[in-house]
């Protein structure tokens, strides 16, 4: 789509980590959706989501047949499911993301070692010094929640470094404010 358009179709995508969509941060999501284990698509047909999907996966060349696909909303499913506190106990966890501290507190209260925390990511731009910091950190699954760039962390932090990472989205708003409970 034209910039002019994303910026009318998508005016929260300054919030989410992208002030500006380019070239460059587009080949890297596409990268990233390519290279990922699990693919999270929007059930929602909404032009900016589903009806958007299919045509960007076909620009990029990606087949999404050859995706695993679930849904956007995963996270939300294995908190629901009572599949959440299962995943993460027994193991390290690495929380990346501006509710990090908190969500850490919290998990910790319900028996999680939290290995590690990496505040506020400041947009794409940010990734390098995020990944840095993954890099220094003992963990064995990372949760992170920082907007469009959590779909790049996460595919960087499984790809380089060979641990699990789950991007754990608007879910640990909803956990540290208390609209949901573990």
């Amino acid at each position: 789509l034209p910039g002019e358009q994303v910026q009318e179709l998508a005016p929260f995508l300054p919030y989410a980590g992208v002030p500006r969509s380019t070239p460059d941060i587009r080949a890297e999501l596409a990268e990233a959706i390519r290279g990922a284990d699990w693919i999270g698509v929007p059930i929602s047909r909404a032009p900016t989501f589903q009806g958007l999907l299919f045509p960007v996966l076909r620009h990029f060349g990606i087949d999404w047949s050859r995706l695993n696909l679930t849904s956007s909303t995963i996270n939300y499913s294995l908190h629901h499911s009572g599949l959440l506190l299962p995943v993460v106990q027994g193991r390290r966890v690495l929380l990346i993301g501006s509710q990090a501290a908190e969500l850490g507190a919290l998990l910790n209260g319900h028996g999680v070692q939290v290995t590690g925390i990496i505040g506020t990511v400041d947009g794409v731009v940010d990734i390098p010094r995020v990944m840095q910091q993954t890099a220094e950190h003992s963990f064995d699954i990372a949760l992170v929640a920082a907007g469009i760039p959590a779909v790049i962390l996460c595919r960087r932090i499984a790809g380089e470094l060979g641990r699990v990472a789950i991007d754990f989205g608007h879910l640990a708003d909803k956990l540290v404010t208390g609209e949901l409970h573990l």
